[in-house]
Formats: structure tokens, C-alpha cells, sequence
């Protein structure tokens, strides 16, 4: 199936389900690479991007597709988010297997570009909050290298001050940075960013 659209979504989606085991209770208030947001306001936004962009890949006018997404807060996050989070990652993946939703235009947020470029944020949006994740949490990330070959690409195009609401400013990295690494850094987050830990 995956090799009739551009980018296959079931890699990341799987990590990402891999990761929420990992995450306790006592994670949702710990800072992330996302300035300003804690772990829970980061599933929060998880949520609501896997419902925007499975309302874009589908072609459908939901309300609320029409305005931008509220500020992720973590007081907003279901109490059974653990078993729904992984569900509506699935409905995402699944939305973008089918080659119309890469077709025409599509949706999400208030925005309205090619379905392919919409494809192409949303994927990026999941590898790098999984990336957001899995150091928050302290959990192992690697993502596959052939989204991440057309990631750079994409994100290379952008503006190297950044895109508000999008990205942040292109971080520097040295020649030897991996894959993953130069994704991150062009989306504007330190490769090498760790939680501080508290001193007990």
C-alpha cells in the first residue's frame, strides 16, 4: 500500500504508540523541546493534530477545521487519553494511506495548500513531537531514514528564520549530525536538548 503514496505513515505512528508506554503520570508535567509546554500540553496537541489531519486527508469541512488549533494545554486531555490517543493515531495513518488524499488540496488549521505539502507537514509534525516525546520521557527515538531524506528536503525549503505557528529558527549543527538530527535542527529545535534533571 505504501508505495503508492508519497510517505508512509504507519513507521512513525508506530513509534509514537511505542513511546506512550513509556510516559507515567508524573511525565505530564515535565518540560519538552516545545518552548512552554509540558508533556501533557505536547498530548494534548498530539490529539488534536491527528484529528486535524485526518479531517484534511479525508476532504472534509468538520467544524473547527476552519480556524487555527487552540493552545495545547494539558488540563484539556481526556482521562482516558491513553487509549485514545493510540486509536486516533491509527485513523490518521489510515486517512493518508488512500492516494486522494494526497490529490488536489487539502485543509487543516485554517490552511489551505496542496494535499501533498499538507501530507508532508503532518508527517513532519509526528516524527518531530514523537521526537519531543521520546526526550521529555527519556525513551530511545529513531525514526526511518527515508522520511527523514524527504523531510530535509522539504523543510530546507523554508525560510531559515523560521515559520511562526510552524517552525522555529534553523539551528546550526556540525557536518557529522545524522538524519535525524538535521530534521530536527531545520525545524528549529536543539538536537542535543535534554530535560534538565532536578538535584534530589
Amino acid at each position: 500500500m505504501a508505495d503508492r503514496v508519497p510517505l508512509d505513515f504507519s513507521p512513525p505512528v508506530r513509534q509514537i504508540r511505542a513511546l506512550l508506554l513509556g510516559v507515567t503520570d508524573d511525565h505530564l508535567g515535565s518540560p519538552t523541546p516545545c518552548p512552554d509546554w509540558t508533556v501533557g500540553d505536547l498530548l494534548d496537541h498530539l490529539t488534536g493534530l491527528c484529528w486535524a489531519f485526518t479531517q484534511a486527508a479525508q476532504k472534509t469541512d468538520a467544524p473547527g477545521s476552519d480556524s487555527p488549533p487552540p493552545r495545547p494545554s494539558a488540563a484539556n486531555l481526556a482521562p482516558h487519553w491513553r487509549s485514545r490517543l493510540p486509536v486516533v493515531l491509527e485513523e490518521l495513518a489510515i486517512a493518508w494511506r488512500s492516494p486522494a488524499a494526497w490529490e488536489g488540496t487539502a485543509r487543516a488549521g485554517g490552511v489551505t495548500m496542496p494535499a501533498a505539502a499538507m501530507g508532508t507537514v503532518a508527517i513532519n509534525e509526528l516524527i518531530m513531537h514523537g521526537w519531543d516525546l521520546a526526550r521529555a520521557t527519556g525513551q530511545e527515538y529513531a525514526a526511518d531514514p527515508r522520511i527523514l531524506e524527504q523531510l530535509i528536503e522539504f523543510l530546507s525549503q523554508g525560510p531559515r528564520e523560521g515559520t511562526p505557528g510552524l517552525f522555529g529558527p534553523v539551528v546550526e549543527v556540525d557536518d557529522e549530525a545524522d538524519l535525524l538530527e538535521q530534521t530536527v535542527a531545520l525545524a528549529g529545535r536543539n538536537p542535543h536538548w535534554r530535560p534538565i534533571s532536578s538535584a534530589h
